[in-house]
């Protein structure tokens, strides 16, 4: 049975007060259970918001609680850490922001982590985002041409000098986060996760596990599918919609799939709750150095994702899911192919 998007949605009360905490791994640095993707907002899923609209959100997750913010300079490009830093000026100290370096803008989607290059980003980061420090500075994708020692190496120069708190990578395999971790300690990974996107599993959550690193899931409801509100009829703007090229996202594919939507609709109808929110509470069941990062762009959805930190999905509801998505084959690979081939993968 398919989920009905008209059942209620569970609401955030009092989120100021209730909104939990998790600290990325050993690094000590502690977030809210639940970040803010800011990439949507720019990026990605169609064009830009209305710049107001998009400083609005973002207070509106400040003012519900939310202190975790991920942008990147290539959002946009450019445009999305602008917003972010002047939508959190006023909230500076109360806020911790992510950004990410190792593209070439002038060559994009090619690759640059020269330390000299990671530098001038950092700079660049700092003044888009109206602060003096950058709390997380992830490298986006790993360069298969600079060493990964050089590039911890530089963001550990960056750290000496007050301009960085802290390390992360992004879509790194777990030989590469050992490496940089043994010169600079790394704080999170940040890779795509979620119920029908397990990469991470096998081998970098466990990796993270032991040297005391945190996870940041990026697309942790599957760019918008696990929400239950993606028609398998729907075409997406080949323009400003990266989905448009997404294996997962062909209508084939879409139809397929519908069948993760419907266990998650299953489990939440149980719990009073949404396909969205029951995604959430999975991945943050996983693990308590786990913390997603959603993004949206509407206040309604801002405020249901939030409600995910309230349900309790017990060890019987995870088994339940577990055992029901094994019989699940989803259909489509997670990204194109040309994406794929800036994933650090074994070779």
């Amino acid at each position: 049975m398919a989920f009905d998007p008209n059942l209620p949605v569970r609401e955030t009360i009092q989120m100021e007060q209730t909104m939990q905490k998790r600290k990325l791994g050993k690094s000590g640095l502690e977030v809210t259970a639940l970040g803010f993707g800011c990439m949507g907002l720019s990026f990605g899923y169609g064009p830009a918001v209305d710049k107001k609209e998009g400083i609005s959100l973002i207070r509106a997750a400040v003012e519900r609680g939310v202190t975790f913010f991920d942008s990147a300079e290539v959002y946009g490009p450019l445009f999305n850490e602008e917003l972010v830093g002047e939508a959190l000026a006023p909230f500076r100290k109360q806020v911790v922001i992510a950004t990410k370096f190792g593209f070439n803008l002038a060559s994009f989607p090619g690759l640059n982590s020269r330390p000299e290059h990671i530098k001038e980003v950092a700079q660049a980061s700092l003044k888009r985002l109206k602060t003096d420090v950058i709390d997380l500075f992830y490298q986006h994708r790993v360069d298969p041409n600079v060493p990964i020692e050089d590039v911890a190496g530089a963001v550990k120069d960056l750290i000496r000098e007050g301009k960085v708190k802290h390390f992360g990578l992004s879509e790194a395999r777990a030989g590469t986060i050992r490496r940089a971790h043994a010169v600079q300690s790394v704080t999170a990974v940040q890779s795509e996760y979620s119920l029908w996107t397990k990469d991470p599993e096998a081998e970098v959550l466990p990796t993270c596990e032991e040297l005391g690193i945190g996870f940041v899931p990026w697309s942790p409801l599957g760019q918008g599918f696990l929400t239950g509100k993606v028609d398998p009829a729907r075409t997406f703007d080949g323009a400003s919609d990266l989905r448009a090229s997404f294996p997962r996202f062909k209508p084939e594919a879409l139809k397929a799939n519908q069948a993760v939507v419907d266990l998650l609709g299953n489990i939440a109808r149980r719990k009073n709750a949404t396909p969205a929110q029951i995604a959430l509470a999975w991945l943050l069941a996983q693990k308590p150095w786990i913390v997603p990062i959603p993004g949206t762009r509407k206040l309604e959805r801002l405020e249901e994702n939030l409600g995910a930190v309230n349900i309790e999905l017990t060890p019987d509801d995870l088994r339940e899911i577990d055992a029901a998505y094994s019989k699940i084959k989803v259909q489509g690979a997670r990204l194109p192919e040309e994406h794929m081939k800036l994933i650090d993968r074994a070779a």
